[in-house]
């Protein structure tokens, strides 16, 4: 670590960049590129460096045997490019989502619906406690993802469990922190946010990813570590049930207004409730791209 050069961390701020334009797109997850790419382990190393011991290093120690630590100069590296991506694409993300939305909800589709295969291939052995697990994970998220729209998904408290919630699912390869997000109702809160300097909701947010980092996070490892199969059996089926939230074709039954904010109530439908074949062609192609997408990506794994 101590022997890497300016170039190898523009490399990993390269990385990072690739990462968080992963985490904007509800699909593809920091994680999975972080293993892709060939930095997953020391990635959730890194995170797990953040502790009281590390902090007691910085008070016996000095800040640089703190830094060496905690490898601050590759997380920080990673955190330049994951913001430098993050802040410079967000507003394109958003402008497909409102000017796109089917081929691009259809993309998102592709990708998540990859990401089921991807994650249940990761599962050694399927036995009677897997199969129980994934159909109890599967149910919970379908019906999760049919509750109403709640007016305090862009309240700060419910923005901070956001936060929290999303910095756990990005360092778990297969799933997408924006995913979650999405999941949750506040994707477009935080996306909004992000181009509209909103920096209550903003910094709220990232107090949530701290402590998600510090708590949530670490708790997931040790479940991965300890339980890999059963975590991944209940992730699988929570991503199967979750496809009913972006499925692309939807008719909005109702739009609240709550400030400048506005929560959808809509309903799926069929596409071809949708006028015009060439929408619903590009919408298959999306969907292809999307979900040929994770599979490169495996295949990039494979090969590392």
């Amino acid at each position: 670590m101590d022997n890497r050069k300016l170039k190898d961390y523009t490399f990993i701020s390269l990385k990072g960049m690739a990462m968080g334009i992963a985490e904007l797109v509800p699909g593809v997850s920091g994680g999975t590129i972080a293993f892709v790419t060939g930095i997953y382990e020391e990635f959730i190393t890194s995170i797990n460096n953040v502790n009281l011991t590390t902090l007691k290093v910085l008070k016996e120690e000095g800040f640089k045997k703190f830094w060496e630590k905690l490898n601050g100069n590759f997380l920080l590296a990673l955190a330049i490019g994951m913001m430098i991506s993050i802040l410079t694409l967000s507003k394109a993300i958003a402008w497909l989502l409102e000017e796109h939305t089917i081929v691009t909800w259809a993309f998102f589709f592709g990708l998540v619906l990859a990401s089921v295969i991807f994650v249940a291939k990761s599962i050694k052995r399927w036995n009677v406690l897997a199969i129980v697990l994934f159909i109890i994970g599967t149910v919970s998220a379908f019906y999760i993802t049919t509750l109403p729209p709640s007016t305090s998904s862009g309240s700060l408290p419910y923005i901070f469990l956001s936060g929290a919630v999303a910095i756990c699912a990005m360092v778990m390869p297969g799933i997408s922190g924006a995913f979650i997000l999405v999941l949750m109702g506040s994707f477009k809160t935080v996306l909004g946010a992000l181009n509209e300097k909103d920096f209550g909701i903003l910094i709220t947010f990232i107090f949530g990813i701290v402590f998600g980092i510090l708590s949530f996070a670490r708790v997931l490892k040790w479940m991965f570590t300890n339980y890999k199969d059963a975590t991944l059996a209940v992730l699988t089926g929570f991503i199967l049930g979750s496809l009913n939230k972006i499925w692309p074709w939807k008719y909005i039954i109702e739009v609240i207004k709550i400030g400048k904010k506005e929560i959808v109530v809509d309903e799926n439908i069929s596409p071809f409730a949708f006028q015009g074949d060439n929408q619903l062609t590009f919408a298959i192609v999306a969907a292809v791209i999307g979900f040929s997408l994770i599979f490169i990506l495996e295949k990039s794994a494979s090969k590392k």
